[in-house]
């Protein structure tokens, strides 16, 4: 998930950290079934009856012995720990410290631009990953990431008590770190003054012409937030029918929707309320953004200048994981089950402005005042996705692009 990196501009930031020692794991033997003996029928009336069989003494059921556990990789003290991320990854420095002093690893964050540019280079590069764990995948991208074979298994006991509905790989490829809404977004300005324009009630009311050229989205194949809310339309307007989702696309295209590569692009240069001079005042963007705006302001109470439509959101949510073929998998473990933790989860929401997944992390007050979750957020199970992400994007490049 793209989010909000004021305050973070540099690509690589290198911090000692560290990590409780890991739980070996456990390789099991497969559970072997054995079948009943068969138990011959009753005579008939009147058949001869047969000569008494020898008596068998039953088989003994074979006892299996569960193996010792497989050790674990070791984490070393002084090691390093690489973490390749989106370019919207943010923490608190006490919170890196902290992990400095519980494990001794020194962490080098690796960011790749939007989560979409993110995966897609991290499927590119998986012969040789360019770090140890991953971040910032989410449920849009999952299937890709995990068909790639870019993660191994990993359970983190940090994540134990995390929903369920949170869990979508049944192989623990990857661990659920946090959740977000995505939706339209609007300059609250743009309502009101000379030449305003007014709210629009549905995603619906986009294609009308009073909101002709006032609409800015991302590209869904380069993406994250753009891929939400492309399977968002798909799911409001269907495949089928009297009205399509492409049709839906065919008059935003007509009504001057401008489509950019990634969510920075779109948010800060191209949104009016941005701060970059942008004329849009509608952008494919986040639920928790008005508390952004209000913590951004270095405010702590007032009326942010943004406001989320509450219709047509997609629910997002990152993951992380441990990278196949990584250098060092003891310290991207350690990372995975930092970032799970109660203590990192509290510290997500004013640094990457999205919903932590762990029931014990502590929202701030401003995040719980402002950030908002949408009413019906619409969701597309990985599967689906993964049979037709590719062919949906083709179909919309082909409207919407070309």
């Amino acid at each position: 998930m793209n989010r909000l990196v004021r305050l973070v501009p540099a690509l690589l930031l290198v911090v000692a950290c560290a990590s409780p020692s890991q739980t070996p794991s456990q390789t099991l033997l497969p559970t072997i079934s054995l079948a009943p003996t068969d138990t011959p029928a009753s005579a008939a009336p009147g058949t001869p009856a047969a000569p008494p069989s020898p008596t068998v003494s039953p088989t003994p059921t074979p006892t299996l012995t569960e193996p010792p556990a497989t050790p674990g990789p070791t984490l070393v003290p002084g090691g390093r720990v690489t973490l390749v991320t989106h370019d919207s990854f943010a923490a608190s420095d006490p919170v890196i410290h902290d992990f400095e002093a519980q494990s001794g690893q020194t962490l080098k964050v690796l960011k790749g631009g939007d989560a979409g540019a993110m995966v897609n280079q991290a499927i590119l590069t998986k012969d040789n990953p360019l770090g140890d764990a991953l971040y910032g995948v989410d449920n849009t991208f999952l299937s890709r990431a995990l068909d790639a074979g870019i993660f191994v298994p990993y359970t983190s006991p940090a994540s134990a008590s995390v929903a369920q509905e949170f869990k979508l790989d049944p192989q623990n490829r990857v661990t659920p770190i946090d959740f977000g809404d995505v939706c339209i977004v609007y300059d609250v300005q743009a309502g009101s003054g000379s030449g305003a324009v007014g709210i629009p009630q549905t995603i619906n009311d986009l294609t009308m012409p009073a909101y002709k050229g006032k609409l800015v989205v991302e590209d869904p194949a380069t993406s994250s937030p753009g891929l939400a809310f492309m399977l968002a339309t798909i799911i409001r307007f269907g495949e089928t029918g009297d009205y399509t989702w492409l049709d839906y696309w065919r008059d935003l295209r007509a009504n001057g929707v401008l489509v950019v590569q990634d969510w920075n692009d779109a948010y800060y240069n191209e949104f009016s309320a941005g701060g970059a001079g942008g004329d849009r005042p509608f952008v494919v963007s986040y639920a928790t953004d008005p508390a952004a705006e209000i913590y951004f302001a270095g405010e702590t109470s007032g009326t942010p200048d943004v406001a989320k439509l509450d219709d047509g959101c997609f629910r997002q949510i990152e993951f992380a994981g441990v990278l196949a073929g990584a250098k060092n998998p003891a310290g991207a473990q350690a990372w995975v089950d930092y970032m799970a933790s109660a203590e990192f989860q509290s510290d997500i929401p004013l640094n990457m402005f999205v919903f932590p997944v762990n029931p014990d992390a502590q929202l701030p007050d401003l995040f719980a005042h402002y950030a908002a979750q949408a009413t019906d957020p619409l969701t597309m199970d990985p599967q689906t996705i993964a049979a037709n992400r590719d062919s949906w994007i083709q179909q919309w490049t082909d409207t919407v692009i070309h």
